[in-house]
């Protein structure tokens, strides 16, 4: 397995444990506000916890579907175009993608530093560790997308989303 592969593989696991542990995180804190509600005695904290953890979820999801496709694509009349212009438009596709993640990312970095002043009401969690999920959201796009690219250009792949099947 060449080291771009190998790269390729060891991002898209660690991106899917980390959507897997936010999964079970939020699960674990939904269940157990469940049960303290049927008990009558639900923690305060466990409905904070949930919406940071699905913030996690998303944050690692969203780079993951753009590698598997399951985010939304339009390509109907892209791909029925002829010769190599479904190629050229996947690639423009990646480019604008990874482009508009790459000029967002200072903003959302500024936007995590904001979060150091502030912490949240019933974890007494700092935001920053909240709001990083912004930032690495668009940091996985741009890691996603540029892969993609990288791909395209070297010839190791030709742009289509990896199906269910392959994953």
């Amino acid at each position: 397995m060449p080291k771009t592969e190998r790269f390729i593989a060891t991002v898209t696991a660690l991106a899917r444990i980390g959507a897997g542990l936010s999964f079970a995180v939020l699960i674990g804190a939904v269940l157990l506000q469940v049960i303290g509600r049927s008990l009558g005695n639900s923690p305060v904290w466990t409905e904070e916890l949930t919406r940071f953890a699905l913030l996690f979820l998303i944050a690692f999801g969203a780079g993951l579907s753009l590698r598997s496709g399951d985010m939304v694509n339009v390509d109907i009349v892209c791909e029925a175009l002829p010769g190599r212009w479904p190629w050229r438009l996947r690639l423009l596709s990646a480019l604008a993608t990874g482009g508009m993640a790459l000029y967002l990312l200072p903003h959302a970095w500024r936007f995590v530093s904001i979060g150091r002043m502030q912490s949240s009401p019933a974890l007494g969690l700092k935001m920053n560790y909240v709001h990083v999920t912004v930032f690495l959201m668009l940091a996985l796009l741009v890691l996603f997308a540029a892969l993609r690219v990288l791909g395209m250009l070297t010839g190791t792949e030709d742009g289509t989303p990896e199906k269910a099947e392959d994953i």
